[in-house]
């Protein structure tokens, strides 16, 4: 596909967006290399909306390469990724947070290594450091990240920052929920907690700032998995992973049924079904529902975004902005 270059700190934001624009709209007459037809544009901008149904993606997807706005924005456009679940970092380090790494995230090998108490007392001083600076940052590069996003197309729909866990004061929660509304978020994203008063702790001060706290499942979902924190709050609700579900033993499509009106967002992967070892695998090749799942959306007009979220192992000569543009391509054809 056609590249963009990564604008040099000398470059403008608007020299970047511009050359963003003229290179995607380029690519609505060009033909993909890796086997998905031409990307669809609209004025020269990514359009992921297929038929009213808002395919988006997180920026974990892209956890194999750099992941500075910039850099996330120019793989957003490369993949017609119109609307985006942001993930912490990419964010924080726009704005100048302290101890925030933008690069390249290794697959893990092996089992997580124990931190030495030197490591533990280390980590407790930048967490330290992190929340001294949530505390006062002003939100002027939060809103300058917005403008360059949306002037490129590209919606910000939900945050996931490391700021919303037991450990976080209310004041990091209170951050958190500012900098989602700066965004252009209607939520922030966080892993199911298990203590309920997490949750109760998370919704009360979502009440207070009207964005929601979309609570993420992995292999502990179940229908009835949110409901405590759905009934503590009005602005909890569900970031629910159809993939996972799957894998978990589920059918989502109940769960869709039964919780729509409380989902903010939804993952979609492929994994192959319980029984069959819970493998997350290329899109079509597992046993989650996607294409029944966004049928039902489509159909009864569900108004939350299905996010991409890229597993599967990427095949040689590929890379993770290719195979997020063949998942949003599979959403498009399911859709059609």
């Amino acid at each position: 596909m056609s590249k963009i270059n990564i604008p040099s700190t000398t470059a403008t934001r608007r020299q970047f967006i511009g050359s963003a624009a003229t290179a995607v709209a380029g690519l609505a007459f060009s033909k993909s290399v890796f086997g998905a037809p031409a990307i669809i544009t609209n004025l020269g901008k990514p359009n992921s909306k297929f038929n009213g149904v808002q395919i988006g993606a997180i920026t974990y997807s892209f956890r194999s390469l750099p992941v500075n706005a910039e850099q996330v924005l120019k793989y957003c456009i490369d993949a017609n990724v119109s609307a985006l679940e942001l993930m912490g970092t990419t964010a924080e380090a726009f704005a100048g947070a302290p101890n925030t790494s933008t690069e390249p995230r290794p697959a893990p090998q092996g089992p997580r290594p124990t931190l030495t108490p030197e490591q533990k007392e280390e980590q407790a001083a930048k967490a330290k450091e992190l929340a001294a600076w949530r505390a006062s940052v002003s939100m002027d590069k939060f809103k300058q990240l917005a403008k360059m996003y949306k002037d490129a197309g590209v919606s910000i729909y939900a945050w996931k920052p490391s700021a919303l866990g037991a450990n976080n004061t209310d004041a990091e929660i209170d951050y958190a929920l500012r900098v989602a509304k700066v965004l252009g978020a209607s939520h922030v994203t966080v892993e199911l907690p298990n203590d309920p008063a997490q949750s109760k702790r998370l919704g009360a001060l979502a009440d207070q700032h009207k964005i929601a706290v979309a609570y993420h499942g992995h292999l502990q979902q179940t229908i009835t998995a949110w409901d405590e924190a759905l009934a503590q709050a009005k602005y909890n609700g569900l970031n629910c992973d159809i993939g996972h579900y799957v894998a978990a033993g589920f059918d989502p499509i109940p769960l869709l049924e039964q919780k729509h009106d409380r989902i903010y967002s939804m993952h979609i992967k492929d994994r192959k079904s319980k029984e069959n070892g819970g493998a997350n695998m290329p899109w079509g090749e597992g046993d989650t529902p996607i294409a029944k799942v966004l049928q039902l959306m489509k159909k009864n007009k569900y108004k939350f975004p299905a996010t991409v979220e890229l597993e599967y192992d990427i095949p040689e000569g590929s890379d993770a902005v290719k195979e997020v543009a063949k998942c949003v391509e599979f959403c498009r054809k399911a859709l059609s």
